[in-house]
């Protein structure tokens, strides 16, 4: 039986999908990325506040490459952050801030443009010349008006330090897992957390709004429940295997495709979300935040609040305000 919007006997409530969208048609960014776009914020076509755009580069294979490693070369970027996280293979990563280094698979990097940084994104030297199944996402995270002219920065989350909380179903059997990227994740009756004061589990990555990033595995033909705030905007990317949204079997996603949902109540408190997945089991990406509610203007690698503030970027960039990759 579906769970509907309204109050059950457990008294939950139960955030209620808008759309289960379809991955667009992948597109190389570089040499080395080859993306499926699933939204952005210069189409807007989808709630997606605080976050502007997401890449999924769903698993493929790279061979050896003994010449120059493929990505991306020297590029700027303002007003936002970037975050990449590494499901398979490596990524290296430098930039005008001084920060740097490479991710291996499971790691993340998480980049503040802020002011303005240029960058540039590799597969590593060691993975070239190895070759490998390669698989990441990036995503693009906004910064309010306050903090767009905050000092880029760099964050690198190493896949060990970041807490993972076991999942149990309804019957007290292992159901899967969450790791917890940024944000907080609060246990309900079924989960099992890190040993804490509050019982939450804290992701390491810092954020400038409040916002969740989970990454979710789910054992074959098991069900979750995890809980959002009503005050958060929440996407669910489907990257592996299907998955049944609150127990309703018209709501089914598959791997790469991108879940929405229905607009947040603005109430205090958390609605729930059931996950069960079908018989591969599923890997899901759980994004939810506050929304920021501010104008959002994009040129390029530029997301700001105005055309005069774009214009401005644009200045600020041809003066080498940006700074220097090292």
């Amino acid at each position: 039986m579906a769970m509907q919007n309204s109050k059950q006997n457990s008294n939950k409530t139960y955030r209620q999908v808008d759309k289960i969208h379809a991955a667009p048609r992948p597109h190389w960014v570089g040499d080395g990325f080859h993306v499926n776009p699933m939204f952005n914020h210069m189409v807007g076509d989808k709630r997606t506040d605080p976050f502007l755009m997401l890449d999924y580069a769903a698993t493929q294979y790279f061979e050896p490459n003994a010449q120059a490693p493929r990505g991306v070369g020297q590029h700027p970027h303002k007003g936002f952050e970037t975050v990449t996280i590494a499901y398979a293979g490596e990524v290296s990563h430098r930039d005008s801030s001084g920060g740097g280094g490479t991710i291996k698979t499971g790691d993340v990097q998480w980049m503040t443009a802020g002011n303005g940084v240029i960058h540039e994104e590799f597969h590593s030297p060691e993975f070239s010349q190895a070759g490998g199944d390669f698989s990441m996402v990036q995503l693009w995270v906004n910064l309010p008006a306050k903090d767009k002219a905050t000092p880029a920065k760099y964050q690198h989350l190493a896949n060990d330090d970041m807490p993972v909380v076991s999942l149990h179903d309804d019957e007290g059997l292992h159901a899967g897992q969450i790791k917890v990227i940024a944000g907080e994740f609060t246990p309900t009756v079924n989960t099992q957390a890190p040993q804490q004061g509050d019982n939450k589990a804290r992701g390491i990555g810092t954020t400038f709004t409040p916002i969740n990033l989970w990454d979710i595995s789910i054992e074959p033909n098991r069900s979750i429940e995890v809980a959002i705030s009503r005050t958060h905007n929440l996407l669910l990317l489907s990257m592996q295997g299907d998955v049944i949204i609150n127990a309703d079997h018209d709501q089914q996603a598959h791997a790469n495709q991108l879940i929405t949902f229905e607009i947040e109540s603005g109430e205090t408190g958390d609605d729930f979300v059931r996950l069960t997945a079908g018989k591969a089991g599923a890997k899901i990406l759980l994004m939810s935040g506050e929304p920021i509610n501010e104008p959002v203007v994009g040129y390029g690698p530029f997301v700001m609040n105005s055309q005069a503030e774009i214009r401005q970027a644009i200045l600020d960039f041809n003066a080498g305000k940006f700074g220097d990759i090292q």
